[in-house]
């Protein structure tokens, strides 16, 4: 027997988006339910448990300049940062530095230029739109980019920011997506950039206590212990994928785990590459076709963590970069008090899907032979080693976010935010600003809530209580 219940706007997705966008709608006196597939919230952020009582950041961890949404939602929860270490030497495999970004520059320098054109809310609208959608990254770099080194370097930055390769890329998303950051340097420094500083605790604690205030009464504090993400009361309902959606104009019933949740409105903040896992009736022919386009990226995160953050004491950031070996990024993850040291690097890509198909011995012994000729034989003895493959979650399907190929922009890119009827549409995917990143997520919540609550304010009986019309 299905469990029937009633709130004036469903929330898919407990991910930053869904929980921002229902804390949004409840402050504005509306009844919310969030409803999450996973036995956690959190979506892409996840603090994950390993054993002896360690944890690492599985997912999305980072924050920047001009993140400032992402940083007010944590003063707001009470989640402090702290810079990520990068004192000292940058390690480099393969490329000659700095003769090759001497020559990679005037490249990236373009692409910041033509990003500048890009309509950040409209991308399909560029003046050359058609022309850069119709090309992907490699043609364009290799029009560009005769000499070997330089080419693999520009490869290994995009590859790196955007877990994919530049074969599969539209040009057009790749501009639309410095356009989103601001900057090739935004998106790829440390100081400065996206990577300049990290959560205390982890960034999952903001869903964590996002989640805590959606579960207890209006108007509550709300705050509660920095548990393992496992909220089930209140406003959110864990182990409930979404199997259907039926909408119309004035309202819908969302179909989840047993459920059926009657709303005036619903929103979707899901990864939009998993939009297509949800049946709507009537159908979404336009929005459907943009979910089968929406790529997710290929990544493989790992960690290992030492005794002590050895590579410091010869002079070494912890930061490591190379296109030839299976781990193309390094970073020191090590905690503030110097506890232990942690080295956290990223496969992806074709080395990932590579990476995938081996035993898991044979993935550990790659991996550490990376970080050996990056920082030393010490590097081969870490005390504990962890590897998260995004691919293998079965409710997110990739990382770090979906990339879109050539024709894809131009065709269904206004499809990426535009409600229909009822449904309204949240995600990292969707933002203009910061797209992809937890940033992207928080602004996307936002912007879904207010589109919402001027949607209930704008119908007849659109006070908070009982919905009124829905397909039924």
């Amino acid at each position: 027997m299905s469990i029937e219940e009633y709130a004036d706007v469903t929330v898919v997705g407990a991910g930053l988006a869904g929980l921002v966008a229902a804390r949004d709608v409840r402050r504005a006196g509306l009844s919310v339910i969030v409803v999450e597939a996973r036995d956690r919230v959190g979506g892409r952020t996840w603090n994950r448990p390993m054993p002896g009582g360690w944890t690492i950041e599985a997912g999305g961890q980072y924050i920047g300049p001009t993140q400032d949404r992402l940083a007010a939602l944590a003063e707001d929860v009470g989640v402090e940062t702290f810079p990520t270490h990068h004192e000292g030497r940058t390690t480099w495999r393969g490329a000659r530095v700095p003769e090759t970004f001497e020559l990679a520059r005037p490249v990236l320098d373009e692409l910041d230029r033509l990003a500048a054109q890009i309509p950040g809310e409209a991308p399909w609208r560029a003046e050359r739109a058609g022309e850069w959608d119709a090309e992907t990254l490699h043609t364009w770099l290799s029009r560009r980019v005769t000499e070997p080194t330089t080419m693999a370097l520009l490869r290994l930055v995009f590859s790196a920011v955007l877990a994919a390769e530049a074969e599969e890329l539209s040009l057009l998303h790749v501009l639309t997506y410095i356009r989103s950051a601001g900057s090739t340097s935004m998106l790829t420094d440390v100081a400065g950039g996206a990577q300049e500083r990290r959560f205390s605790g982890g960034s999952h604690l903001l869903a964590i206590r996002l989640a805590e205030r959606l579960s207890s009464p209006p108007g509550a504090d709300g705050a509660g212990a920095d548990g393992g993400g496992a909220v089930g009361g209140g406003g959110v309902r864990l182990d409930s994928p979404v199997r259907r959606i039926r909408h119309g104009r004035d309202g819908a019933v969302v179909e989840a785990a047993g459920r059926s949740i009657t709303s005036r409105r619903v929103i979707v903040a899901v990864p939009v590459a998993l939009g297509d896992r949800i049946g709507y009736e009537p159908g979404l022919p336009g929005r459907r076709q943009l979910h089968q386009r929406m790529a997710t990226g290929v990544t493989i995160k790992i960690h290992c963590r030492y005794e002590e953050p050895f590579w410091r004491a010869a002079g070494r950031s912890g930061s490591a970069l190379s296109p030839e070996e299976w781990v193309s990024a390094v970073f020191d993850d090590s905690p503030p008090d110097r506890g232990h040291g942690v080295l956290m690097g990223f496969v992806v890509a074709d080395r990932a899907r590579a990476l995938a198909r081996l035993p898991a011995g044979d993935r550990r012994s790659a991996v550490l032979g990376s970080l050996a000729r990056y920082f030393g034989r010490q590097a081969m003895r870490p005390t504990h080693y962890a590897e998260t493959d995004w691919s293998t979650e079965d409710w997110t399907h990739g990382c770090y976010g979906s990339n879109l190929p050539p024709g894809a922009w131009t065709r269904y890119g206004p499809a990426l935010r535009e409600s229909v009827g009822a449904i309204h549409w949240a995600g990292a995917e969707t933002s203009a600003v910061w797209m992809n990143y937890m940033e992207g997520a928080v602004r996307s919540g936002e912007r879904a809530a207010a589109e919402v609550v001027a949607a209930v304010a704008g119908v007849p009986g659109g006070a908070p209580g009982r919905p009124g019309g829905t397909t039924e």
